[in-house]
């Protein structure tokens, strides 16, 4: 398993920001402090040719390379 985790002073950073962010951006704010206190699981990261593939959308080719 993959795990990315931030060093103290990063976790300190995230959460910082975390309480700057909290009273115009919640949603913000939580993600993160869950990044913070739980790093990044690298296993369940997707790249975007997956996501496209899964909501059906053409893989990218030369003819369109810069197709969303």
């Amino acid at each position: 398993m993959a795990n990315l985790v931030f060093t103290p002073d990063e976790q300190r950073e995230l959460h910082e920001a975390a309480r700057a962010e909290f009273p115009g951006n919640p949603a913000l704010a939580y993600v993160l402090e869950s990044l913070a206190s739980e790093g990044i699981d690298l296993d369940q990261c997707r790249d975007w040719e997956d996501l496209r593939v899964d909501k059906g959308l053409p893989q990218r080719n030369e003819e369109a390379p810069h197709v969303a």
